[in-house]
């Protein structure tokens, strides 16, 4: 497959129009691991021109990543390749070919990373190194590969910077990793990418872990970019919308092989393989007009499960406060849906928290089953449970997870061991789950898994509320999908009532029938989740709908 479009010349180069830059011929890459062979990538071939952008969709397991190694030279010593992966020669590596990246010498492998071909990971917090400032790492692919006058790499440091959208470039350059938020590392991330101006940019889920309001303004930045310098793209995702709004065209894996490729907004709007229909359907609300329609809801009503008035939190020093809550009411009764919705430090998970009772509030007042609420209070755990965000680290390493599902019961409402076997069993049908998968550790079962089994346990002691915080972020589309749907379903089956907290109104859209927005610990906006969208009365609410991925394809 080669791609039709643009072929803007990279900066500074002259580069012939329509010449493929990356191609992949026959890909295939096997991993073995304790005596066993997995197969990762079965045959997968395409092209990628000057001054174009590809993107490769799939579920977590699809082989995308891997193929993104192999164009790096980084599949490690258990992968075993074979195909090609070719990069056009620019005539300045010593060679007259060609370059195969899977067979390259070690030595002009690395003469090509962080030169010819750049990377931007998923993980920002991760991928920085926290030993070191933010303008020694920006600088480290010129100095490495010894670009340009060394006297003038901090300036030019600088510059790339700026050009990732950091506007405050010289205050922000010696400051370490962990002063910044994840949108500035995520943006230091593309200025080390930019920095030795490469042909191809290989960008591996680089917004999945930020706000889609910080993830449109990642997503614009690159996109500017690889316009502006004439830079291939080559941008790893899960979400076809993503994909539909930032490339021109989109190649779909599934378990490893091509299911369906073409123009990325035909794919999204007009998807032909049952697959692709599937990732479509499977994007929040996707299968909704713009305007919400009210997801079927339980009957709502009786006496009030939670109650916050006039609740307020402010965190730091007195020379410095951030103020996380500013006062605000809350009432939440059973079969209700409310979701709450804003940016990273907007307030949700200090709300969340105070509703739980885990975060003493500086002011006002919170009743959960009309009683006071208090730290050591247990009887108000009988009534609300959470759901947290990342399955993986609110799981107990050491034992099964039948064993931490029960563990609530334990505390709360101890019965015998056989009514405890009974109840493990009811519970993972509950979910979907096979009772077998119970004697399993954590990091024996998917994210997809675990996170059901993360509700099992909130169901443990009949709750009549679950608090979810960013309950979904971290899933594919696809398992998204389906745990939002296993919440629907138990909510009309258990009369539970659902706090959703989130940064995507597209999640919001699919379950709640009330929306809160937030911003800076205040209630900007709230109603009828359907109303909300249909006709946001606030400016930052509209800006969370626009930057919504798809959106203009709906």
């Amino acid at each position: 497959m080669s791609i039709v479009g643009s072929s803007a010349p990279p900066h500074g180069e002259d580069r012939p129009a329509g010449k493929d830059l990356l191609t992949v011929e026959d890909l295939r890459i096997t991993y073995r691991r304790r005596g066993t062979t997995t197969t990762a990538v079965d045959g997968v071939s395409f092209a990628l021109r000057a001054g174009e952008s590809l993107a490769l969709v799939g579920e977590s397991g699809s082989g995308k990543s891997s193929i993104a190694r192999a164009a790096l030279g980084l599949l490690g010593a258990r992968a075993e390749v074979s195909g090609r992966v070719l990069l056009v020669d620019d005539g300045d590596v010593g060679a007259s070919a060609d370059s195969d990246l899977l067979t390259l010498p070690a030595a002009r492998a690395r003469r090509l990373r962080g030169r010819d071909i750049a990377y931007i990971p998923q993980d920002p917090g991760g991928s920085l190194d926290p030993l070191r400032r933010v303008i020694d790492q920006v600088t480290e692919p010129l100095r490495h590969h010894r670009l340009g006058d060394p006297a003038a790499h901090r300036e030019r440091a600088l510059q790339a910077l700026r050009e990732a959208g950091l506007g405050d470039a010289e205050r922000l350059s010696s400051r370490w990793p962990h002063e910044l938020s994840g949108g500035q590392r995520q943006r230091v991330l593309i200025a080390t990418a930019i920095v030795s101006e490469p042909r191809l940019i290989i960008a591996d889920e680089p917004t999945s872990a930020l706000d889609v309001t910080v993830q449109r303004q990642i997503l614009d930045r690159i996109q500017q970019l690889t316009a502006s310098h004439g830079t291939a793209l080559l941008l790893i995702t899960h979400d076809l919308a993503v994909a539909a709004d930032r490339t021109d065209t989109t190649v779909a894996l599934r378990r490893g092989r091509i299911v369906d490729q073409g123009p990325s907004r035909a794919l999204l709007v007009a998807p032909e393989h049952p697959y692709t229909r599937a990732l479509v359907e499977a994007i929040p609300g996707r299968s909704r007009t713009l305007a919400a329609i009210d997801p079927p809801q339980p009957e709502v009503g009786g006496a009030p499960v939670i109650e916050v008035r006039g609740v307020e939190k402010t965190y730091g020093h007195r020379r410095d406060p951030v103020r996380a809550l500013l006062p605000l009411d809350l009432t939440v009764r059973p079969g209700d849906s409310i979701g709450i919705a804003g940016e990273s430090g907007s307030g949700k998970t200090t709300l969340a928290r105070v509703m739980l009772g885990l975060t003493p509030p500086d002011g006002g007042d919170v009743r959960i089953g009309g009683r006071p609420v208090s730290r050591g209070d247990r009887r108000i755990r009988r009534l609300v449970q959470p759901v947290f965000q990342n399955p993986h680290s609110s799981f107990d390493p050491a034992h099964s997870v039948g064993w931490s599902v029960l563990e609530p019961v334990r505390a709360l409402a101890p019965r015998s061991r056989a009514a405890r076997r009974e109840l493990l069993g009811t519970l993972f049908a509950d979910v979907g789950l096979d009772a077998s998968l119970s004697a399993r550790r954590p990091d024996e079962l998917s994210g997809g898994q675990l996170q059901r089994v993360a509700i099992a346990r909130a169901l443990a002691v009949s709750p009549q509320v679950l608090v979810c915080d960013e309950a979904v972020s971290a899933l594919d589309v696809t398992v998204q999908a389906q745990i939002l749907s296993l919440l629907s379903r138990l909510q009309r089956e258990h009369e539970l009532a659902l706090v959703f907290i989130t940064h995507d109104l597209g999640v919001l859209r699919e379950l709640c029938r009330d929306v809160l927005v937030m911003r800076e610990g205040e209630v900007v906006e709230q109603g009828r989740t359907a109303a909300v969208f249909d006709a946001p009365a606030h400016e930052y609410t509209r800006e969370l709908i626009a930057a919504i991925p798809g959106a203009v394809a709906r």
